[in-house]
């Protein structure tokens, strides 16, 4: 993680591969040639060859030399500014591709590159993916879904030599399931991180499962036998999905980021998310301004669908995702006096929930500790998870402690950048006699009190790893539940035929003792409370509570921090007459 943000910096370079060779980069003359003497054969041979006009058409053989002996001092970069460039390839003689990747864009600028005008030219804007054709002269992109086929020295569009791709092809399933079954054993029998696949006879679960195959009935039917089969391995990663489904059409249901509850006949508003209209991903319907409904009224009707307790709400909200909707709604369970206001559902809540489950956390904490503590949920170890930390970290760095809460957390990188920030130390303190007079910590962000770190059964992957890490590095106690214990990483699989896929863990964790650790283990919490049922429908949180209990617990051991600033030095010299 400590890569993220990092921009990417690339240059292009080339080898000269023999020390007899010159740069092909060399200084040259812009004088003009004299045409007739450069055309002119110079030698006897060069003569005879003129006189006779032939011309020898034997292809000579291609000879590589290749002089190991100070070859760094012969890699030269070629004429072109540092950027994100990535497939680079070899076109005619001279010339070179390569894309260039630009922020904040899907597709890259594809470059081609004249060593002999030393020249470099855009060639295709909004570029997914391209190759060259073997004599180099012809080049195929895709920019999205769409193909083309272009002259491979010319500047050209999007859309220039547009391909067809709407084929059709004769496909027997079954053959392909079949197909798709032995190509899923290959890949845990060639990606798997240890060649004793966990203890599996992997030749014996191959023969075991493949007769199997002949009674799948349907693609879900093969995923459930490669789940299977996957299981014979023990391993946390064991991931199948995909391939080629039946399209299911779907209808959206609008939802309102509100709790409806039955009431008097009607269904009342209990509860209004009130998220951040200001992010898309957290627009809440019903707090936007202008949209005058509170938490207590009753929704009467959607769209003039009159609403009864007896019937739940959301078929009225069909196919409303994203559209006007006209809601009547009242202060009691009547049409009578009730009032109409327009609303734009969304597809999911899932994100304003979360939300309000963070906050309602972060005031918890607050109150609980006196405003001491501060409250960051990691909800995993990916960009979402890095965005959160960062956002919540430091905008309360006026804490004096924090409880870092990972219950939940889904994985995804190795969160070393988490455990830097939380390991920061103070090194003192820089004075501000102008305007507000205070003190700013060197460095000026971090929390310097105690750290402590919530965890479940539901954190995994880099949720195992974070909680280890935080241990490892003793940055505070750990409370909660163990951990999924999943860290044997997945990354780099092949897809299968009809673009399914199934994990092939392939790279475990290592402590520095030279053990195999937290694969099937998890991170024992240092102290263990478990959250039960009961606790859960009552809405409170002994985990969460602990764990405020314990970082208060700690806050006196800390250094104070210095509020004031020290006596002014003396350092000119006092009392010498003019």
């Amino acid at each position: 993680m400590t890569s993220y943000e990092r921009p990417v910096r690339r240059g292009v370079y080339l080898a000269v591969l023999s020390a007899d060779e010159p740069s092909p980069l060399l200084p040259e003359s812009d004088e003009e040639k004299n045409a007739a003497l450069a055309a002119a054969p110079t030698t006897a041979a060069g003569k005879a060859v003129a006189a006779a006009g032939a011309r020898d058409t034997t292809p000579k053989p291609v000879v590589v030399k290749l002089d190991l002996a100070k070859l760094t001092q012969r890699i030269l970069a070629i004429d072109v500014p540092t950027r994100d460039y990535g497939s680079l390839r070899a076109g005619t003689a001279g010339t070179i591709y390569f894309v260039e990747s630009v922020a904040n864009q899907p597709a890259g600028v594809l470059h081609r590159y004249d060593l002999k005008t030393r020249k470099d030219a855009t060639l295709l804007e909004g570029v997914t993916s391209y190759d060259l054709s073997t004599d180099g002269k012809k080049l195929l992109y895709a920019a999205g879904p769409q193909w083309g086929v272009i002259d491979a020295e010319k500047p050209a569009k999007v859309g220039d030599g547009r391909l067809e791709t709407k084929l059709m092809m004769r496909l027997e399933p079954v053959a392909e399931w079949k197909q798709i079954f032995r190509e899923a054993c290959r890949f845990e029998r060639d990606f798997f991180y240890v060649r004793n696949y966990h203890g599996a006879d992997w030749d014996a679960v191959y023969r075991q499962y493949e007769p199997w195959v002949a009674h799948v009935g349907h693609r879900d039917d093969l995923n459930t036998l490669l789940d299977i089969m996957q299981g014979e391995l023990g391993v946390g990663h064991s991931f199948v999905s995909g391939g080629d489904l039946p399209a299911v059409e779907r209808i959206p249901v609008g939802l309102l980021g509100a709790d409806l509850t039955p009431a008097n006949g009607r269904w009342r508003i209990q509860t209004i998310f009130s998220g951040e209209n200001w992010n898309p991903d957290l627009r809440a319907p019903l707090s936007a301004p202008g949209v005058k409904v509170s938490e207590g009224d009753y929704l009467i009707a959607v769209n003039g669908i009159e609403l009864r307790g007896d019937r739940e709400p959301w078929f009225a909200l069909e196919g409303t995702v994203g559209r006007q909707t006209v809601l009547t709604v009242n202060d009691r369970p009547s049409a009578e006096g009730a009032r109409q206001v327009t609303v734009v559902p969304v597809q999911s809540e899932t994100a304003l929930r979360s939300r309000a489950w963070v906050e309602g956390n972060r005031r918890l904490v607050n109150r609980l500790s006196g405003g001491t503590l501060a409250y960051v949920w990691v909800p995993n170890t990916a960009e979402e998870g890095y965005t959160y930390f960062n956002r919540y970290y430091f905008a309360q760095q006026d804490k004096r402690g924090v409880v870092v809460d990972e219950r939940f957390n889904g994985g995804g990188s190795a969160a070393d950048y988490m455990i830097d920030i939380m390991t920061r130390k103070l090194f003192g303190y820089f004075n501000n006699p102008v305007g507000e007079r205070r003190l700013f910590t060197t460095p000026q962000a971090g929390i310097w009190g105690p750290k402590v770190m919530l965890v479940n059964e539901m954190a995994g992957s880099g949720g195992d790893l974070l909680p280890f890490m935080f241990k490892q590095a003793q940055v505070g106690p750990v409370i909660g539940t163990r951990t999924w214990g999943g860290l044997v990483g997945i990354w780099d699989a092949p897809r299968l035929i009809d673009g399914g896929a199934i994990t092939t863990p392939r790279g475990g964790f290592i402590n520095v003792n030279g053990a195999w650790d937290v694969e099937n283990v998890g991170v024992t919490p240092d102290i263990t409370v478990e959250e039960t049922p009961k606790d859960f429908v009552a809405g409170t949180d002994a985990q969460l509570e602990r764990a405020v209990q314990e970082a208060m617990r700690l806050v006196p051991s800390q250094p104070k921090m210095l509020t004031a600033e020290p006596a002014p030095p003396v350092r000119a010299r006092r009392g010498v007459p003019r």
